[in-house]
């Protein structure tokens, strides 16, 4: 059993909230947007150059997942799929996507939990973006996490691509508490084991092909990765990575292993490749921030996390916190 601290599981809610937040700001921007964002705001940390804290539907129900985690002592799928439900029609949900949105209203209208979710073959990447706190729950039961993060993710899209991204996101924060260096090929051989059986292409390009692309700069990986896999989201218009779930969770893998001990550097490299930037960037945030813990993510941008008014960050890490002391019970 790996040793985990109190630091990391905030790390990881902070960080990805904060990811979302910058990311927010361009969602859906093109590449070139986004680059110029990157170097001009983000890297210089121009803080005052920011009109943002909002985070979005990625971070919030990561955040349901860790009250719903907290509340039962236990991962309950069930009162999770209550709590995305909940959420949604009480409308307090920003930039919900697509097949969450249907699924949520299929239950508020009556519908049982295994009719509810999108039926293949839509394959976004609703469900690995809120797939990191399974992560902390798991991460000494890699089998318990590959079921979690499928019952999950089946709550609202029944494609496998969809819960095999969810596992590769769990997967990675499991494996990002290891106090450790990260061995890059075993990292990705790990993720590559645990999707077995959920998504062929997906095992095989972590398997295969990370490593490579992780020796490549951002400009040069970029249209390697964001063509893997293509399904009906590579005809619509994406300057970037879609939000197909396959695509942007490998690039958001390759985001955080180029720079796995550098939060800001990780999500800034998740923000350049321009497309669903506040997905990737989420999920690359909740990675790199278990890594690094919360002393490695900047406090000052860090504190202005909000959705709307409300779960602002001294919330977020009494949450963390809570969720340290139940998985420490267990």
């Amino acid at each position: 059993m790996c040793p985990v601290t109190k630091s990391q599981f905030v790390g990881s809610l902070i960080g990805q909230c904060l990811g979302d937040a910058l990311g927010f700001v361009n969602e859906g921007a093109s590449t070139i947007v986004c680059e110029r964002y990157v170097e001009d705001v983000l890297r210089p940390k121009k803080i005052d150059e920011m009109k943002w804290g909002q985070y979005s539907d990625d971070s919030q129900l990561a955040r349901e997942l860790l009250l719903s985690y907290v509340s039962k002592g236990m991962f309950d799928h069930k009162d999770y799929a209550r709590r995305i439900m909940l959420i949604f029609h009480r409308g307090r949900v920003v930039g919900g996507g697509f097949a969450t949105s249907r699924a949520a209203r299929r239950l508020v209208e009556g519908a049982q939990l295994d009719e509810a979710g999108e039926p293949p073959p839509y394959a976004g990447n609703g469900t690995a973006m809120r797939a990191a706190p399974i992560g902390l729950i798991f991460y000494d039961s890699p089998d318990k996490l590959v079921e979690a993060s499928h019952e999950q993710s089946r709550i609202t899209h029944k494609d496998k691509r969809c819960s095999a991204g969810a596992i590769v996101i769990a997967g990675a924060v499991a494996q990002a508490l290891r106090s450790e260096p990260i061995d890059v090929e075993e990292f990705c051989m790990k993720l590559s084991k645990w999707t077995r059986g959920y998504d062929p292409i997906l095992e095989n390009a972590l398997a295969n092909d990370m490593c490579g692309w992780i020796k490549l700069q951002p400009v040069a990986a970029l249209p390697k990765i964001s063509i893997v896999g293509q399904n009906d989201f590579s005809n619509q218009t994406w300057d970037g990575i879609s939000p197909f779930v396959t695509t942007s969770v490998l690039w958001s893998i390759y985001s955080f292993l180029r720079t796995p001990e550098d939060y800001w550097e990780s999500v800034c490299t998740a923000i350049t490749s321009g497309g669903d930037v506040d997905t990737t960037a989420a999920m690359t945030g909740a990675i790199s921030g278990t890594r690094v813990g919360i002393e490695g993510i900047p406090n000052d941008w860090a504190r202005r996390v909000t959705d709307c008014g409300e779960w602002e960050y001294d919330d977020l890490v009494k949450l963390a916190i809570a969720c340290y002391e139940t998985r420490l019970k267990q």
